[in-house]
């Protein structure tokens, strides 16, 4: 690791070690509760990319990055709550508009946790929420599939598609309300202590004064795929701590050797593109570390598997829990292009 020096770094390995990663298989099976968001909001960590005004910390890349390597190895359900919070702080500090004044506080020091539901734009040419000008403001029509962190967030940044072939992102209140309404909690096989549910959106109104950003689909889409060709953090951290189960058992301890060495390389390689200065460029190389980085956290996941036999099929067991958490990564934010790819690498492995 790179960045131990740094104090939010010192937070998110304290954090790991007191908190998550002790209660991590309990929160599995019982869910994120509200304790671990508040240990999140006064950790500081709600504001490692907001600008330093606002109250956050505004950290280097590579902070963030191992901040969210360490925590969803700890707990990545946790984790994946927390790490919806980033997109609609980097999307406030981007913008002159009111509603920047209104939020980018609150969220940078810990106040407020926002969620997100914006996933379906990529979904284009099918619409799943429909924005429409509308009084003054949007009315936004349509399901949204999937939605992390109810009950826990306080806000949520709420994407739709209009007619004109624009993206409107607006905030409101992450709560039942005329216009939104929650499914029951979906059951996962991984991650279902996230708070995942659907949302029925019919009719909702939000004032001009909520919106953070319109802007054309083709320039989300350009902006919005190096999200989806680059290694996520997640990844790593999933696998290490699986390595990490491998070096405390002596018959296992070669078998980290040998992927620990692998996988410190295909991070090195993915965060070399993460810092590329044009994010939409070498979007192959993007995708081909980031499909290694699939592979060795697969390999290493299956190997704590079979190093813990037996007690691995126990709900209870980190190995288990770990192995459910890398199959939620191989597709957690999966577009059309990295399916694609994908599972072409995969027809091609011996």
């Amino acid at each position: 690791m790179t960045t131990a020096a740094h104090p939010l770094v010192v937070r998110a390995r304290q954090l790991a070690a007191d908190l998550l990663g002790p209660q991590a298989e309990r929160v599995d099976q019982e869910g994120v509760p509200a304790s671990h968001v508040k240990a999140l909001k006064g950790s500081g960590l709600l504001g490692v990319n907001a600008p330093t005004e606002y109250g956050g910390a505004a950290a280097p890349a590579a902070v963030a990055r191992e901040t969210a390597e360490i925590l969803a190895g700890a707990c990545c359900s946790t984790w994946f709550v927390l790490t919806q919070h980033y997109t609609p702080v980097k999307l406030l500090a981007s913008t002159e508009l009111p509603v920047r004044e209104r939020l980018l506080g609150p969220l940078a020091w810990g106040e407020l946790l926002s969620g997100i539901a914006y996933a379906h734009v990529r979904a284009f040419p099918r619409v799943p929420v429909r924005a429409t000008p509308e009084r003054g403001g949007w009315r936004f029509d349509g399901t949204v599939p999937w939605y992390t962190g109810w009950t826990l967030n306080d806000v949520m940044l709420l994407a739709g598609v209009s007619e004109a072939g624009e993206v409107v992102f607006a905030f409101t209140e992450a709560r039942e309300q005329p216009g939104l309404r929650p499914t029951a909690p979906m059951r996962l096989a991984a991650l279902t202590a996230a708070h995942t549910v659907s949302l029925d959106v019919n009719g909702l109104w939000l004032s001009r004064d909520s919106v953070v950003l319109r802007t054309p689909r083709e320039k989300f889409a350009l902006v919005d795929r190096p999200r989806n060709t680059n290694a996520s953090p997640a990844v790593f951290g999933v696998a290490y701590a699986a390595l990490d189960l491998l070096d405390a058992n002596p018959e296992a301890q070669e078998t980290a050797r040998s992927l620990r060495g692998r996988l410190d390389e295909a991070r090195r390689e993915a965060y070399v593109l993460w810092d590329h200065p044009v994010p939409h460029e070498r979007i192959e190389e993007r995708l081909a570390w980031k499909l290694r980085a699939h592979d060795l956290m697969r390999t290493a996941t299956t190997a704590a598997l079979v190093a813990g036999g037996g007690r691995s099929m126990a709900l209870g067991s980190r190995a288990q829990r770990l192995a459910r958490e890398a199959m939620f990564l191989l597709v957690q934010g999966q577009t059309a292009e990295v399916r694609h790819a994908h599972l072409g690498h995969l027809s091609e492995l011996p």
